[in-house]
């Protein structure tokens, strides 16, 4: 009766445990094992390196920017807001520079929704704030529009148009441009954390590999009482050479990352958050004039455009009572967060000047406040929109000096950022080919014992 025929896999076992017996056996299997682990270690060093460095590209060339464009987009709203607001109490010939500004505004917000719409990671809350502030955006300029077609004839709807208009914007656009910008800064913290992830899969492989080989080269030492055996010192020496770059490179990539969050990413967001409340005080301060009183908060009375205006003031200085005796900005406020995360003097000494102009600021607006308060409304009115020593000049200034923080920190970002993504270059590749003359390596020096028993 014959035998029952034997699987492949059985006659495979079979075999190997029957090299196992022979030391010629022994080292094949050997030589296999080191040659298969020094593959995996390759692999997924390559892999995950390459995970990484991918993060930290997408860092520098895809979120970051479309986070600045989302608070771009926030921004050149607020400031087109704010604009036909003083354009409006310049009477029915609005000024050119205003209304030149007003338009500029609103072409880059519509370039950057269109930018943001053909980018967008395709997430739900991104496709509905971008179609949300499409179609909201064209309702927004009709109704400016009319206010000043309105004003133009010197009749005095032009302002409850205008009024109307704001609250479009404050209770329609802005809320959707900043819940656009919410979600962009959150798919930017994601690719951070992602990036700076310690790559402990390949730290594992490589330190099994090591004490593999290191296990490999006792034996050999054991068996023939010699010290080294170079074919399997050179797969040691090359992948401790891996091991060692990885760990390095990581560690110069999380730095520079974290440099270029916290004096990049996070000082941006802070300085984007500083001039978005500062252009939305201004236009407060404007609609206050416009509203002349008729606009009341209706839980205390106040006038509304005055109360919210304070309300920025104190997010953004800590004081928006016109108390000149502030040296500096609250605790805890934008400008003192800003000041605290800015990298350099270049990068506080602009911080520095809008504290100061903001305490200007605080000071002119108290005094056209009170004018405004006894009655004389053209007093106020020069003093808010009038030039020189306006409350308009101390915004410009403040505006102008955040400018220069955003641009020096986006330049401190991307500076860090490209370092960090740098430390990581050539380690996918170098990891791939190292580990593979490892590989031969190790073949060969088992090789070379092989050759003793023939």
């Amino acid at each position: 009766m014959s035998q029952p025929q034997q699987t492949a896999w059985r006659e495979g076992a079979a075999r190997l445990r029957a090299a196992a017996t022979t030391e010629p056996g022994r080292l094949r299997i050997i030589g296999a094992a080191l040659a298969a682990v020094l593959a995996v270690f390759g692999g997924v060093t390559a892999w995950q390196v390459s995970d990484r460095a991918s993060a930290a590209d997408a860092v520098v060339t895809h979120s970051q920017p479309l986070s600045a464009d989302a608070a771009s987009i926030y921004r050149s709203l607020a400031d087109a807001d704010t604009t036909a607001a003083s354009g409006f109490l310049a009477g029915g010939q609005e000024p050119k520079a205003a209304r030149d500004r007003y338009d500029q505004d609103i072409a880059l917000a519509s370039e950057l929704l269109v930018k943001a719409a053909a980018n967008t990671s395709g997430s739900d809350t991104e496709r509905r704030q971008i179609a949300t502030l499409n179609k909201q955006l064209p309702v927004y300029t009709g109704l400016v529009d009319t206010a000043r077609a309105n004003n133009r004839q010197g009749l005095p709807l032009g302002g409850a148009y205008l009024r109307y208009a704001s609250e479009r914007m404050r209770g329609e656009l802005l809320p959707a441009a900043s819940a656009l910008y919410e979600a962009e800064t959150g798919r930017l913290g994601s690719d951070y954390r992602d990036a700076k992830a310690w790559p402990w899969a390949a730290l594992a492989a490589g330190a099994v590999t090591l004490g593999a080989l290191g296990w490999a080269q006792r034996r050999n030492y054991l068996r023939t009482n010699r010290v080294f055996n170079h074919g399997l010192l050179a797969a040691t020496a090359a992948t401790a050479v891996v091991l060692l770059w990885l760990v390095a490179g990581h560690m110069v990539a999380r730095a520079e990352l974290d440099d270029s969050d916290r004096h990049g990413a996070q000082s941006l967001q802070v300085l984007n958050e500083a001039r978005i409340s500062s252009l939305q005080a201004r236009g407060d301060e404007n609609l206050t004039l416009v509203s002349r009183g008729s606009v009341l908060d209706p839980a205390t009375g106040d006038d509304l455009y005055e109360a919210s205006f304070r309300k920025d003031m104190k997010k953004l200085f800590g004081n928006g009572s016109g108390d000149a005796g502030r040296a500096a900005p609250a605790p805890g406020t934008l400008l003192d967060r800003a000041g605290a995360l800015a990298d350099g003097a270049a990068g506080r000494d602009p911080v520095a000047k809008a504290v100061t102009d903001v305490g200007q600021w605080l000071r002119q607006h108290s005094a056209a406040r009170a004018a405004d308060v006894s009655g004389d409304y053209k007093k106020a009115l020069q003093m808010v929109n009038g030039g020189k020593d306006s409350t308009g000049e101390s915004f410009d200034r403040v505006d102008n000096e955040l400018q220069q923080a955003l641009s020096h920190e986006q330049a401190q970002f991307r500076h860090s950022a490209d370092n960090g993504r740098g430390a990581l270059t050539g380690l996918t590749a170098g990891a791939a080919v190292l580990a593979l003359l490892a590989a031969a390596g190790a073949v060969l020096g088992i090789g070379r014992r092989l050759s003793e028993y023939r």
